[in-house]
């Protein structure tokens, strides 16, 4: 979950051999008739940038509090390699500041990693900063087609006033922001869904993706996906062995998430590479859900293929 993860230790799911699971990926693909996936929450970041996540986890830090050995640990080649012999027709590049003066380099990584990788949608961040209303707008021109924004690791308030025209921005292209703002593992000051709920007040057309489907607060954003139509909410790791361990899905909920899903509002993410069990595992996870093949092929493909006018 980023840097993020339960206060118990759960089992690790392991993860097959990487040849056996892309043929499982493929299959899982197929048998819905799709033309593969569209993950809208993996992490792609300068690589002295995700060695430090990378460290965080192997150290077992304050806010995953378990052990979290990273599957897929190669380099950026053999991940970009993978994906596509998963079949995830696109992907996202999601990275994200933990302090001020750190976005706008990672955005001009990310717009150049992107024109490198054309099956990538071309990604950016921000932060609540005075130079924010100039970058994200340079982002926009340049080509940004998702921002991610890490309210737990940014340790900020989405309604900061910097931020304001930032969101009005994003807003008025319908750029979508991948927001993680569940207060799972470690609740932070700006975490919840009621800095979101104020947010959306001022910015009822944000497009905005919760990451991890919100938890633990599942039932809490359900209920603002349902209140404003340009909210989508992300499955990453959500609804796997080790997300139900740490914050289970309410099964009341069960029927709510279908609706959302069938309606377009729920998207593939998975966190890879930074998952200490198989990309497939999520998948299986979904499935295991029993709401029915034509969820989980809007899920999976349709409804983050809509949201970015993928062919």
């Amino acid at each position: 979950m980023g840097e993020e993860g339960g206060t118990d230790r759960p089992e690790q799911q392991s993860a097959p051999g990487e040849g056996d699971e892309a043929a499982q990926v493929v299959a899982f693909w197929r048998r819905l008739g799709l033309p593969g996936l569209v993950d809208v929450h993996t992490h792609f970041m300068p690589e002295r940038v995700l060695t430090k996540v990378w460290n965080y986890f192997d150290s077992v830090g304050p806010l995953t509090g378990v052990k979290w050995p990273i599957t897929y640990r190669h380099d950026e080649e053999r991940r970009l390699a993978l994906l596509r012999e998963f079949g995830v027709r696109a992907f996202t590049s999601m990275l994200y500041p933990h302090k001020a003066g750190m976005a706008e380099w990672l955005n001009g990584w990310a717009a150049e990693f992107a024109a490198r990788t054309p099956d990538c949608l071309h990604t950016a961040t921000l932060f609540p900063e005075p130079e924010a209303a100039r970058y994200v707008p340079e982002a926009v021109a340049a080509g940004a087609r998702v921002f991610k924004s890490h309210v737990q690791v940014g340790a900020y308030d989405p309604n900061d006033a910097l931020l304001d025209p930032v969101w009005g921005l994003l807003a008025e292209t319908r750029i979508p922001v991948v927001m993680h703002c569940g207060s799972g593992p470690a609740p932070g000051k700006h975490t919840g869904p009621e800095p979101v709920a104020r947010l959306l007040a001022r910015h009822p057309r944000l497009p905005l993706v919760v990451a991890h489907m919100g938890m633990p607060e599942y039932a809490d954003f359900l209920d603002l996906a349902e209140r404003y139509e340009e909210v989508r909410l992300d499955t990453t790791m959500a609804f796997t062995d080790f997300g139900e361990r740490a914050a289970p899905f309410p099964r009341a909920d069960l029927g709510r998430l279908a609706e959302l899903g069938l309606g377009g509002r729920v998207l593939l993410g998975t966190d890879f590479p930074n998952i200490p069990y198989g990309y497939v595992h999520q998948l299986e996870a979904l499935a295991r859900l029993d709401l029915g093949d034509d969820w989980l092929r809007a899920v999976c493909h349709g409804n983050g293929a809509r949201l970015f006018g993928l062919g």
